[in-house]
């Protein structure tokens, strides 16, 4: 079983970090999940946001992506699903999930 990696994004900066964290950890062949919360919903609407499609499994925070007044554009976040769209339960059970977990 490959090492896994949660990283859980709080912030509306520095989405360059994720990426690139993202791409060491999955060219060394972990298994990278993340879970964006507050501020941090607004990365996924960014055109930056697709480079980490394909890299990790991709979750939101369904209530922050409402709180900041996004609701209706959930079709506009790539690779990011219905069920995709969660609550902070999902952040729980990625913490419990991963061998590593680091909050950004």
């Amino acid at each position: 079983m490959a090492q896994s990696l949660g990283i859980l994004v709080t912030s509306d900066k520095h989405l360059d970090y994720v990426i690139n964290l993202t791409d060491a950890a999955y060219k060394k062949g972990k298994e990278v999940q993340i879970f964006f919360t507050g501020h941090s919903v607004k990365l996924s609407l960014t055109p930056d946001f697709k480079k980490l499609v394909g890299k990790a499994k991709l979750s939101i925070c369904d209530v922050s992506f409402r709180a900041n007044g996004f609701h209706g554009r959930e079709e506009e976040v790539p690779g990011v699903g219905f069920k995709n769209f969660a609550t902070q339960a999902r952040n729980a059970e990625m913490s419990a999930e991963c061998d590593r977990y680091i909050v950004m």
